[in-house]
């Protein structure tokens, strides 16, 4: 059942119309990435479906009495309330204290902020938790969220993904972060030049799925290249042969990924490295650092000896106010530690990204801004001009030449960035690089950085990026240890769930009225409140282990016509190629190849009904 329903809508703000007769629909409990480019009509689309903003054309219709959640991006709490009153509305204190799923939301995303505060006096990250904390306590048949994840860390990002997870209300949402989209949403909306192109799967399949129509015009191409000669030919004589394109099939995905190589030669870059700076990059010596200056505010590093050696690439984690910028600082040589030595190499030249944006002549053109830099920049073996980086990096065009004053916050990120690599540094530290960068432009940045040699000091809440960018992980578990996470961001949030049930069960047995948070139920085995009878018995549910046996051989016996059909389907394709004049022998071979599709169509058609029934 569709909740909403939108018929040949279009919508534009000055001449480029951003959704251009679109007609989709959000069925019940569907789960939805929406992704595109900055300012391609994301939040756009969020809206007309929200019914925040009607369209110019077209028709949206919701269900009747639909309840619809939206977070937008603009932030419209009452700076004067307390937030107790946005969160909790007129709820009674027995009746939110004896519900469970308003605790766990609150524990998780409140935590230690004073319910009793006013909104004017919180932070940009205080007021966005707060406005979710208020739109997931209330029941809703739809919610839709513009990027949810801002101003949260990893911890509460993959609490709020198993949290949406297991609501039953459909959602949509928009993000540029991948590992999130991966991890809530089933089907994936690319609003791409005014369309809404839908694909199956979250954001690794959508990847996929993207890069296999790609293959398939590519190779389409070719064909038609190669074969031009002998398709006037056949022309002349008669008819074309009616062909038919194959399905998306597994083996189609495992063909784009066969013969590509890892994204970065480490010990080729590591050797580079080296050369470049030498045997000494960073040496911490019995280093005491506090996040607030000597003495003051949380301790963050307690008599730590570390070392940042050449061509390292190493991710930062902790939750919001662990100290990370304060490391970064501390690097960097803008603060100074309570003890202990920061030795610098000699040779180290270094780039520092905070987060605060650094102020740029807002007179100045956007190449212009660059090229005061550098005009010229080696990348690997490659050697880029500013322009072509600017492009890159989503500057394409006239954009180049727009005046930095007219710029919005994603577009100067990107150009102090760009700046910053185009003074070609041995040493960067990156904190929250990916804030406003969409996917496109992360993908190259990432693209970028994998062939750029150094030492790399990343800080990021944003998953993906940072398992994709470096090489290992340490965090700051507020021991004043900076530990090394051999297992990743999984490793992390394991051990901070361990941390979190010790601490929930300490507090439960001074205080019986303190519930079980989710991530402790998680630690000691289960979620709670859910049975895991299944899993612990090694089955899938309603399934015994004779039927799913039963079902796995059927699957591979499926999957062995399917590989039979696809060889006599590839040779058929070549037969066709090859008698592209014989008139006679392709109306032959074209209804063989018919007939094969027939029986692959309804043979993958079974395969998927099998492979439904096993959850693959």
């Amino acid at each position: 059942m569709n909740l909403v329903n939108l018929e040949s809508v279009s919508h534009a703000y000055g001449p480029k119309p951003l959704l251009s007769d679109v007609s989709l629909g959000v069925e019940a409990g569907e789960r939805i990435g929406v992704v595109g480019r900055n300012g391609g009509g994301k939040t756009t689309l969020l809206s007309v479906i929200a019914g925040a903003v009607r369209p110019d054309k077209g028709r949206v219709t919701h269900n009747r009495g639909l309840r619809v959640g939206f977070l937008s991006q603009q932030d419209t709490l009452d700076a004067g309330a307390a937030v107790r009153e946005i969160v909790l509305g007129e709820r009674a204190e027995h009746e939110w204290a004896g519900d469970q799923g308003v605790r766990e939301i609150l524990t998780n995303l409140i935590g230690d902020l004073d319910l009793d505060a006013r909104v004017g006096d919180l932070s940009g990250g205080e007021r966005r938790r707060t406005a979710l904390a208020r739109l997931l306590i209330d029941d809703h048949d739809l919610i839709m969220l513009d990027e949810p994840t801002n101003h949260l860390d990893i911890e509460a990002i993959a609490w709020l993904a198993g949290h949406l997870a297991a609501r039953k209300s459909a959602l949509v949402a928009v993000t540029h972060d991948r590992w999130f989209l991966d991890a809530v949403s089933s089907r994936t909306w690319e609003v791409v030049d005014g369309r809404v192109e839908r694909y199956e799967g979250g954001y690794a399949a959508y990847v996929l799925a993207k890069a296999e129509r790609a293959r398939i015009a590519q190779a389409a191409e070719e064909r038609r290249q190669n074969l031009m000669r002998k398709e006037i030919a056949w022309l002349r004589r008669g008819p074309p042969a009616r062909t038919s394109k194959p399905k998306f099939r597994i083996e189609a995905a495992q063909a784009l990924i066969a013969n590509e190589p890892p994204p970065r030669e480490t010990v080729e870059l590591m050797k580079f490295a080296a050369a470049r700076l030498g045997k000494t990059v960073y040496d911490l010596e019995d280093v005491t650092l506090h996040a607030g200056g000597p003495g003051s505010g949380p301790l963050v590093l307690d008599d730590l000896t570390w070392q940042f050696g050449p061509g390292d690439r190493i991710g930062l984690i902790g939750v919001n106010g662990s100290g990370k910028s304060s490391v970064l600082r501390l690097l960097a040589g803008t603060v100074v530690p309570d003890s202990g030595r920061v030795i610098k190499g000699k040779t180290v030249r270094l780039a520092h990204l905070s987060q605060e944006l650094a102020e740029l002549d807002p007179t100045r053109r956007v190449l212009e801004t660059v090229e005061e830099v550098r005009k010229y920049l080696q990348v690997g073996k490659r050697e880029w001009t500013a322009s072509q980086l600017l492009e890159r990096l989503g500057f394409r065009g006239e954009a180049q030449w727009k005046v930095v004053g007219d710029l919005s916050g994603g577009e100067r990120r990107r150009l102090q960035l760009l700046r910053l690599l185009m003074d070609d540094p041995n040493v960067l530290l990156l904190d929250e690089p990916t804030n406003d960068l969409d996917i496109e432009t992360l993908n190259e940045l990432e693209d970028l950085l994998d062939a750029w040699p150094g030492t790399l000091v990343l800080v990021s809440h944003d998953r993906y990026f940072l398992e994709r960018v470096t090489d290992r992980c340490v965090a700051l578990l507020g021991d004043g240890k900076l530990s090394l996470l051999p297992g990743g961001v999984d490793e992390y949030l394991e051990r901070r769930a361990a941390g979190t049930a010790l601490t929930a069960r300490v507090g439960t047995s001074a205080n019986s009225t303190v519930a079980q948070t989710p991530s402790a139920a998680a630690a000691s085995g289960g979620v709670a409140g859910t049975s895991t009878s299944d899993e612990a018995n090694g089955g899938l549910p309603g399934l015994s282990a004779k039927e799913e046996r039963e079902l796995r051989k059927e699957l591979n016996r499926l999957e062995r016509q399917l590989d039979k059909l696809s060889d006599q389907e590839s040779r058929l394709h070549a037969a066709m190629a090859d008698a592209a004049s014989d008139y006679e022998k392709l109306g032959s071979l074209d209804a063989q190849l018919r007939e094969i599709t027939t029986q692959k169509d309804a043979i993958e058609a079974e395969w998927l009904e099998v492979a439904d029934r096993l959850g693959d």
